[in-house]
Parts: C-alpha cells; structure tokens; sequence
C-alpha cells in the first residue's frame, strides 16, 4: 500500500484523533492527512501533535483525497454528506458513525457506493479496539485493504459478510466495553462491602478482567472450560456461580444485548427516514 495515502477526516473528536495517532507516519505521513472540523481548537491540537492540516470547511481535500473518513456525530452525517456528494469521484468514504445504513449514506451522497460500514468500541482510543466492518460493492479490493489498515491502526478488525451483521457487532463489541465496566463496578461495590478501601477494590477488578482476557485470548480453549478449571465443586467459585445461575446472570446477559441490538435496529431504521 502506497505510503503517500491521502486521507480527509471529516471531524476531529475522539475517534478520529485515535485513528489520526495510529496512521500518522506509519500509513501515510502526516501532510497527507487533512482534518476538517468546525473547532479550532481540536484543529490546532492535532497539527501540532501530528503535522496534519487542517480546514474548518469542506474543499480541496475531498477532491485530493483517497480515502475519506466520516468521524462526525450520526446526526450531523446526512448535512455532511450532502455538503460532500458534488466533490466526489472514486474516493474510498469510510464511515464511523452508530446507525447509519451504508444504503442511506449511499443515497445522501447522491449514489456512491465506495463505502465502507464500521462499528469501533471505545477501547480503539488506546489501540485495543476492535472493528467491525462492511463494505459496498462499489469498493475495490485495494481500497478494501485502506480501510483496514486505517481502522487497524485502532486495533482489531472484523469483516463481515453482511450489514445486517453490525447490528450484533454494535451489541456484543460497540457496547461491550460499558457491560465489562458495569460489571467491574459491581465487583467493586462487593470489595467495599467486604472491607476492602476503594483503591485495592478497583484495583483487583480490572487487574482480574485483565488477565482473564489475556488468558482466553491466548488459550486455544473454550472460555467455559478454562471456567470450569476454576471451579472446584463445593468451592468459593463453585459457590459464586452457582449463585449466578440461580439469578439466570447468562440469561440476563444475552437479553441485554438483544435490547441493544434491537436499539440499533430502530435507530438504523429512524436515521433511514431522512
């Protein structure tokens, strides 16, 4: 992949400057990056910290640009786009925005089809996100491999074979990290319970998330199996889980990310009316 990649972020929040400080001189340098974001603060921040440049406003940068990233808010996304669809040619448009169908950015920018769909988690703000991502049949397979590159920079990246497929994405990954952090709170809530001060208790939860994940993840195993080599019939975790099933906690896990994917199913569906 050619290293002088020309790429236009639309907005310069969060998702973008994560993206912008995994590719920066890595994927492409830093001057063929271009940021276009209404603040000029957020403008300012990332050319100092990256060397890329910046506009307040849509212009050159589309029409000199390979690739260009929608990072802006889903509700903002159908005025980008309309702004965009006059400067458009080949460009690869990578969107980032929750619950937009790529059918619907596909209308708003007057019928492109080079598109890509994707769904990031909030950990891809320090490089341990992970991706999932779908792509119209007007993208090509070089411009395939832009778009994952661009979205690896964030951490991993999963394609998948159809958009329908986001919506379960946004529920298990989208969302995930607040379950993990609502679960870590009630481990948290437990330790101060049991005399434990709030430092040792936060401490001890996500140092336990940790290294569970890291242990699933390199393991070849089943997660339940590395579960049940923790649990000793009669044991303290035999007991905890035990208590688990009795509440139905696996039951009430996979309900909750039905709710969110059913949520993202109508938001797509809202979004889709304008």
């Amino acid at each position: 992949m050619k290293n002088n990649l020309k790429i236009c972020f639309i907005g310069g929040g969060n998702m973008a400057t994560a993206l912008i400080g995994g590719i920066a001189g890595k994927l492409t340098d830093g001057g063929n990056i271009h940021v276009v974001d209404p603040k000029p603060e957020a403008l300012d921040a990332l050319q100092h910290q990256h060397g890329v440049t910046t506009a307040t406003g849509i212009g050159d940068a589309i029409a000199t640009s390979d690739v260009i990233v929608l990072a802006v808010k889903p509700q903002q996304l159908r005025e980008v786009a309309h702004e965009l669809a006059p400067h458009l040619s080949q460009q690869l448009v990578l969107s980032i925005a929750a619950g937009i169908r790529a059918a619907d950015l596909s209308r708003w920018l007057g019928g492109h089809r080079a598109i890509v769909r994707t769904m990031p988690n909030t950990p891809a703000l320090i490089g341990q996100g992970v991706t999932g991502m779908v792509a119209l049949d007007g993208v090509s397979p070089e411009q395939k491999a832009q778009a994952d590159a661009i979205l690896r920079a964030a951490g991993t990246t999963v394609w998948l074979n159809e958009e329908s497929q986001i919506d379960a994405v946004t529920a298990l990954s989208g969302s995930g990290p607040a379950y993990v952090f609502y679960f870590i709170e009630a481990m948290q809530q437990a330790a101060t319970e049991f005399g434990l001060n709030a430092e040792q208790g936060r401490a001890l939860a996500i140092a336990t998330f940790t290294g569970a994940a890291q242990l699933a993840a390199q393991s070849d195993e089943p997660v339940s199996v590395l579960r049940e080599r923790v649990t000793s019939k009669g044991g303290t975790t035999f007991a905890a889980l035990t208590s688990m099933e009795q509440y139905d906690v696996k039951g009430a896990i996979v309900r909750a990310l039905k709710a969110a994917r059913a949520r993202s199913e109508e938001l797509g569906e809202e979004f889709g009316r304008h």
